[in-house]
């Protein structure tokens, strides 16, 4: 079986800036998921900001073993209850790759519970990225730096959780450096943020973020079943204990009844 990946694209520069269209002429979301099938072992389709609940259907993510995420201009249009589904999705073992300018899309803040924030600079500047884990999975295949040409500068301090790991960091022309390459465990998902990806630089054309975003998506996937009613809170009657106990004290809850959520 592929891996059932579905790129998510905001969709809104593409049609608004003409340097974008250029660049992407069918969307970056689409060029990421022509790189992707590239590889015999990913299956990637595409979803949009504009679609119907943003093409992502409950039956669709729960289809879905890899969501790729980029947003920009548009997070505050993203809907609360698809947030809500991919929340779970994640939680239940869907894997995520979170791009770019994703770090202030509504799910990766919801599932961060950080502000996410961090400071910036669209002067087109190099941008080297180091690997800091040279045996990880998402390094696979790629050499010790690599460069991009133009990108956008992102700077520390970078509000997110300490990460389980760091894969890359990023150092700039004005000076900066970044951490550019997170991994996290929210439930039974596995999160990866990758920093590079500026809409108006063609870094998603680029074979060494190709590589790195296919290698992500491989380390992302959960081959287990999702866990099922991922939000369940179950109340456990005293007579169906594993060892003998009798009721003590006075409870709020009577036996089956639901708790306070």
């Amino acid at each position: 079986m592929t891996i059932r990946t579905v790129v998510w694209g905001e969709n809104v520069h593409e049609q608004k800036n003409k340097i974008v269209a250029q660049i992407y002429p069918q969307g970056m979301h689409q060029c990421i998921a022509d790189a992707l099938n590239t590889d015999p072992a990913i299956s990637a389709t595409c979803a949009t900001l504009q679609e119907p609940v943003h093409g992502l259907p409950a039956a669709r993510l729960a289809e879905t073993d890899v969501l790729i995420w980029w947003g920009h201009a548009a997070h505050g249009d993203v809907k609360d209850e698809v947030v809500e589904r991919v929340v779970q999705a994640v939680w239940s073992g869907m894997g995520l790759i979170v791009l770019h300018s994703g770090h202030f899309s509504k799910p990766f803040k919801r599932l961060m519970g950080t502000s996410c924030n961090l400071t910036w600079r669209e002067a087109g500047e190099r941008e080297r990225l180091w690997l800091t884990s040279r045996n990880h999975p998402i390094a696979a295949g790629l050499p010790a730096h690599f460069e991009l040409e133009n990108e956008e500068m992102y700077g520390e301090p970078f509000g997110v959780p300490d990460p389980l790991e760091t894969v890359f960091v990023s150092w700039f022309q004005g000076g900066e450096v970044f951490r550019s390459g997170l991994t996290y465990k929210r439930g039974a998902g596995s999160i990866f943020y990758f920093r590079p990806g500026h809409e108006t630089y063609p870094t998603y054309h680029d074979a060494n973020v190709q590589k790195v975003i296919a290698n992500a998506v491989k380390w992302a996937h959960n081959p287990q079943p999702r866990i099922e009613n991922v939000t369940l809170a179950p109340n456990v009657p005293v007579e169906t204990a594993l060892e003998p106990i009798e009721q003590r004290g006075p409870r709020l809850h009577q036996a089956g009844e639901e708790g306070f959520h």
